[in-house]
């Protein structure tokens, strides 16, 4: 009956001492995993910790260093693009020491073709291909051929200076991303864990730009370096060659200039002794046709003389004959021309030789007539002549001569 009414619910006080003892056994066991936890937690946290401010260390080294390289690299840069600035500065003042003498060489040129086109306005034998008219044309060989050359060297000169500006553009790209990527690196070096405003960015482990290997980097700038320094180079070459042959082709002008001139002045010389000795001529020549004039007029007044005695003795005798009657008188006159007429047929030989002596003097007088018309024609061959030499003189010591004064060849 007392069995009946004890309540079910309630447990034997052993099992409550069980309960008790296995409670306390639990609740240990967990503190002690607990306390485990807890130790290999902090372990953990340490470690992980250390790990961390090494592995951030290693980075800010990393960092450092690469900003230093960075900082190597946009020095080089910087100062190959300063020596290509300065050498394309310097090309451009080369360049424009071309175009002032190319420029130069125009008036040389039209100056030596004008001689050549008045020259051509010579008449006569002085129409001649002589040193002046080779020199000339030398000249302008010469002119268009320094011509040619400073094209030609002004063609690659604008080719080495846009070679230097693509270099230099290269330059400045690297520059600007190597600015850029300093400026990044710099914040970055700067964060730190107590930095404000730092995030969490999920996207930054992709790996999706076009990122390159730091070899590849590397040789990217040291193309640019080596492609500034052998257009450096190549500059520097450029700017020698320009200055031998803008040396050279003024020396080359002056040359032949001077020896046009001295052709131009040789020639004058020549051109006026010629000249002179045809004015000797023609004095000479003047001269000697007075004198022949003088001859002929003498020549005349000879045969003159000549012809008088005889034609007063036939006229007195043949005059006498005619007296009338007994006036016809064989008187002392008639006897003296009777005498006279015998003496005239004793002479007859003489009369003949007289007449053969008029003869002479006649053949002479058309023979002085004859050399008279001679020297006039060579008077007027003379003077024109002499008007040819004018003209040459004119040409070459007026138009050419005066024209060359203008030209002036100057070092470049």
């Amino acid at each position: 009956m007392a069995r009946l009414l004890q309540d079910p619910s309630k447990v034997h006080p052993s099992e409550w001492y069980t309960a008790n003892k296995m409670q306390c056994a639990s609740t240990e066991s967990q503190k002690s995993r607990s306390e485990c936890m807890v130790s290999e937690s902090w372990r953990l946290v340490d470690e992980i910790e250390k790990t961390t401010q090494k592995t951030q260390s290693d980075v800010n080294k990393k960092l450092e260093q690469r900003r230093e390289e960075i900082k190597f690299w946009k020095q080089e840069l910087d100062n190959k693009l300063e020596q290509i600035v300065h050498e394309t500065e310097i090309l451009l003042t080369f360049k424009n020491r071309l175009e002032r003498a190319l420029e130069g060489c125009k008036e040389p040129l039209v100056v030596a073709q004008k001689c050549l086109l008045y020259r051509q306005r010579r008449v006569g034998i002085d129409l001649v291909h002589d040193e002046v008219e080779q020199q000339l044309l030398k000249e302008v060989e010469v002119l268009q051929g320094i011509i040619a050359l400073l094209g030609r060297t002004l063609e690659q000169t604008n080719e080495q200076i846009r070679r230097n500006r693509s270099a230099k553009y290269d330059l400045d790209m690297d520059l600007k991303d190597k600015f850029t990527a300093l400026t990044i690196d710099d914040y970055c070096a700067s964060l730190t864990n107590d930095t404000p405003h730092i995030i969490y960015a999920d996207n930054a482990m992709k790996l999706e730009g076009n990122f390159v290997s730091p070899e590849d980097w590397i040789d990217f700038t040291n193309i640019n370096v080596e492609k500034a320094d052998k257009q450096r180079n190549n500059s520097l070459a450029l700017k020698a060659l320009i200055d031998g042959i803008l040396s050279q082709i003024a020396n080359d002008m002056r040359k032949q200039c001077e020896m046009v001139n001295n052709a131009f002045r040789n020639r004058v010389k020549e051109v006026k002794d010629a000249k002179h000795k045809l004015e000797t001529l023609l004095a000479m020549v003047m001269d000697e046709t007075a004198s022949q004039e003088k001859n002929i007029a003498a020549l005349k007044k000879a045969i003159t003389d000549k012809e008088a005695p005889v034609k007063v003795a036939q006229t007195r005798l043949e005059a006498r004959n005619h007296r009338p009657n007994v006036e016809l008188c064989y008187d002392t006159v008639h006897s003296s021309l009777m005498s006279e007429v015998q003496e005239i047929t004793k002479n007859i030989q003489r009369q003949v030789e007289i007449m053969q002596e008029e003869n002479l003097l006649k053949d002479a007088l058309a023979q002085a007539q004859t050399e008279l018309k001679g020297l006039s024609r060579r008077q007027l061959s003379l003077e024109e002549e002499i008007k040819v030499k004018e003209n040459t003189l004119y040409i070459d010591e007026v138009l050419c001569m005066q024209m060359r004064e203008s030209v002036c060849i100057n070092n470049y």
